[in-house]
C-alpha cells in the first residue's frame, strides 16, 4: 500500500466551548490588537498638535501598518483558533487539536501521562473556562486543550487521570504463573500449516 493510499487522520470529535472565540478575542483586544490601535490613536493626536502637515501621508501609513492588521487580528484570529481546536479521549489515548495559522494533531498515549493540570487565567475566569495541561515523558512537550468550561475540564481531568490508572494497572485476569513445584505436560508443537488469526489493532483516540 502506498501513503497516498492511506486516509487522513481524521480530527478530534468535540470542539472546545464557544465561549473560547469571546475570551480569545478578549486577548487579542489586551495583548496585540489593543496595544497597537492605541499607538495608532497616539501617534495621530501627536501629529494633529504638533505636526498637522504630516496627516496627509501619516493617516494612510497608521490605517496600513496598524489599525487595519489589529482589527483583522481580533477577528479572524479567534475565529480560526476555534475552528482549529478539538480534543478526543479514547481508551488508549488523548488526542487533540490546535493552531490558528500552523494547525497542529498529536495523538498521545495514556501510558506516558504523567500529570493533569486545570489552568485559569484572568480573562478564562470572566468567562468561565479553563485549558487542561496534560504533561508526558514524551520529549514532544506537554498537551494543551485549551478553551474549555470549568465543568468540562475538571471532567476531562478525572476521566484522563481514571483511563491512565488503567492503562497502566496490569491485566487483573491475567493468567497466574505457574507453581514451580507442579509437573506440567508439554504442549503439542503447533502445526506448521494451521491458521493463526492475529487481533485487529485498535485506533489511537
Amino acid at each position: 500500500m502506498s501513503l497516498s493510499d492511506v486516509p487522513g487522520l481524521r480530527p478530534p470529535r468535540h470542539p472546545v466551548h464557544p465561549r473560547a472565540r469571546t475570551w480569545w478575542t478578549a486577548q487579542a483586544l489586551v495583548t496585540v490588537s489593543g496595544p497597537m490601535l492605541l499607538t495608532a490613536l497616539a501617534l495621530g493626536l501627536l501629529s494633529v498638535l504638533f505636526f498637522a502637515g504630516a496627516l496627509p501621508w501619516l493617516v494612510p501609513l497608521l490605517v496600513v501598518t496598524l489599525v487595519a492588521p489589529a482589527l483583522a487580528y481580533a477577528f479572524l484570529m479567534p475565529r480560526r483558533r476555534y475552528a482549529g481546536h478539538a480534543w478526543e479521549l479514547g481508551a488508549h489515548a488523548v488526542y487533540a487539536a490546535d493552531g490558528w495559522i500552523w494547525r497542529r494533531r498529536r495523538i498521545t498515549p495514556l501510558s506516558q501521562v504523567q500529570t493533569v493540570d486545570t489552568v485559569r487565567g484572568p480573562i478564562q475566569r470572566r468567562y468561565g473556562l479553563a485549558t487542561l495541561t496534560v504533561t508526558t515523558a514524551s520529549t514532544a512537550g506537554e498537551v494543551r486543550i485549551a478553551g474549555l468550561a470549568d465543568a468540562d475540564a475538571e471532567e476531562l481531568a478525572r476521566l484522563i487521570g481514571r483511563a491512565t490508572h488503567t492503562a497502566r494497572t496490569p491485566d487483573a485476569h491475567a493468567a497466574p504463573a505457574p507453581d514451580a513445584h507442579a509437573t506440567t505436560t508439554p504442549a503439542p508443537a503447533a502445526d506448521a500449516h494451521a491458521r493463526v488469526d492475529r487481533p485487529g489493532t485498535e485506533g489511537a483516540a
